[in-house]
């Protein structure tokens, strides 16, 4: 079997067992016919590519992968195909970072992990395998409101740890404070002072962004009721990490709300010592792309239409 059937095998049984198509939907969706498609995932089954788990990965996603290490300045890159359903991408990211971490835990003595909130994280910690890390430390890095599962940090880091048998520890704060001088109030105090100084000294840093559309879950449900998002696009923003607004470069803006947010500063981000981002959708592409060229982070973990979409910016950029 050539290099190219070997792969539209690959990419048939990732639609079929991973996205959940119908053989005629592939068909379609591939150029070929139902019958080819059939025959292949009746190859994919008997070759043992198929083991509950897709095992092959596509070369196109693995060649993203190289060019993104070699181009970015990133230690790792993980890519998976785009689903054909666009709300389908964070539960396939979720997986993908979910094997990532569960190697990466299982293969360096990281101490403690700190996470942040979003529909990716909430799929990764669903899809996290049970297991015993009693000396692990999981601690979330910004902080929340109080209602939904994406944006509840309280959950998500709970789940995380409990999946691992890890210690836990909160951010009970909001994800903004009222005014710069009562954020400064709020961190002043001793329990705020001492969960930062833990935040300090993470091994792991897991985090999504944001974009400044409706998507967005921040743009939704958590951005302060005076600030608006023409006047974050005014200053030059393209999106978020952890709250912080960043223009295209990678840089936080100058707009008040970035001295309102109760999260872990980006200085102290790039002292980490594995950042990884988990995200993806063409909708988060500039945001991306600021991520990575102001290398906020040393591994992503993203699909591959949006990847190609920000490498291309990073590109242009120069």
């Amino acid at each position: 079997m050539s290099e190219d059937d070997e792969q539209l095998r690959v990419r048939v049984a990732w639609l079929y067992f991973m996205e959940g198509l119908t053989q005629a939907d592939i068909a379609t969706r591939l150029g070929i016919t139902r019958l080819r498609a059939n025959r292949l995932l009746g190859e994919a089954r008997e070759s043992g590519l198929v083991n509950i788990q897709v095992k092959a990965r596509l070369a196109d996603c693995v060649a993203l992968e190289r060019e993104l290490v070699a181009e970015t300045g990133l230690k790792d890159a993980v890519i998976v195909p785009t689903p054909a359903d666009a709300g389908q991408i964070a539960t396939v990211l979720g997986r993908a970072t979910a094997d990532y971490l569960a190697r990466h835990l299982g293969e360096n003595r990281a101490r403690a992990l700190g996470i942040g909130w979003g529909a990716t994280l909430r799929e990764t910690v669903r899809h996290l395998a049970a297991a015993n890390l009693p000396e692990l430390s999981i601690n979330s890095m910004m902080g929340g409101l109080t209602y939904g599962s994406e944006l509840n940090t309280f959950e998500i880091a709970s789940e995380f740890a409990r999946r691992v048998n890890a210690q836990c520890n909160y951010l009970a704060a909001p994800i903004y404070s009222g005014s710069p001088r009562s954020r400064d109030t709020i961190l002043a105090q001793d329990v705020f002072r001492e969960a930062f100084q833990r935040l300090a000294a993470i091994d792991v840093a897991l985090m999504s962004v944001g974009d400044l559309s409706r998507r967005s879950l921040l743009i939704r449900y958590g951005l302060p009721r005076d600030v608006t998002v023409e006047a974050l696009r005014s200053a030059g923003a393209v999106g978020d990490i952890m709250g912080t607004f960043l223009d295209a470069a990678g840089h936080p803006v100058r707009h008040p709300v970035n001295k309102r947010v109760i999260a872990l500063p980006i200085d102290t981000l790039r002292k980490v010592d594995t950042v990884i981002v988990a995200s993806g959708g063409l909708n988060k592409t500039a945001v991306l792309a600021s991520v990575l060229r102001g290398r906020l982070c040393n591994v992503l973990i993203a699909d591959e239409a949006s990847a190609r979409a920000a490498l291309g910016i990073v590109r242009g950029a120069g």
